[in-house]
């Protein structure tokens, strides 16, 4: 990877600015031209370096103060079709299997679901569970007690200016 490329994913890592034109602000930064920066982010993506670029919405902030994280034990037969579905759902945030935890973690499914109260993800929740058929299942709502920085995943670690190396553009 070239020290351009290094320098266009730890600014993506810090984020682009909010401003009408974030590819532009970051090329300037970088001593680049917006097209360049364009192009080298989309080969970073196509390449699989970067596996997507997206924003981090501060759902409190946009008065969304409940965080719902609804989680089912599906059989395993079963969990890729209704979990295709439940992704689908436009109240779903995030949506993923994971594997059971025999005796202390029965859940498989999980859903994130952002509503302006408790009532409103129950009833987002129940209402998705009706319509998509999981009502069945053992299932539980569990809320946020706590909020914590959101951030991007961090790539490159320390990073390439403190540790000073400077290979070829």
């Amino acid at each position: 990877m070239t020290f351009t490329e290094q320098r266009i994913i730890e600014e993506l890592l810090r984020g682009l600015p909010l401003v009408s034109r974030p590819w532009q602000a970051l090329a300037q930064e970088l001593g680049l031209s917006e097209a360049e920066v364009a192009q080298k982010a989309k080969a970073l993506l196509e390449d699989g370096v970067l596996r997507r670029i997206g924003a981090v919405v501060r759902h409190h902030e946009l008065g969304y103060t409940a965080n719902g994280m609804a989680v089912w034990d599906i059989p395993d037969e079963q969990v890729a079709q209704l979990g295709r579905r439940l992704a689908a759902e436009p109240r779903v945030n995030l949506c993923y299997r994971r594997a059971r935890v025999e005796g202390v973690w029965n859940y498989n499914l999980f859903a994130m679901v952002h509503g302006h109260s408790e009532d409103d993800v129950r009833r987002a929740v129940a209402d998705m569970a009706r319509r998509i058929g999981l009502t069945g299942f053992p299932h539980a709502l569990l809320f946020s007690t706590r909020r914590y920085k959101q951030c991007a995943g961090r790539y490159v670690e320390p990073s390439i200016r403190e540790r000073g190396d400077h290979a070829a553009a």
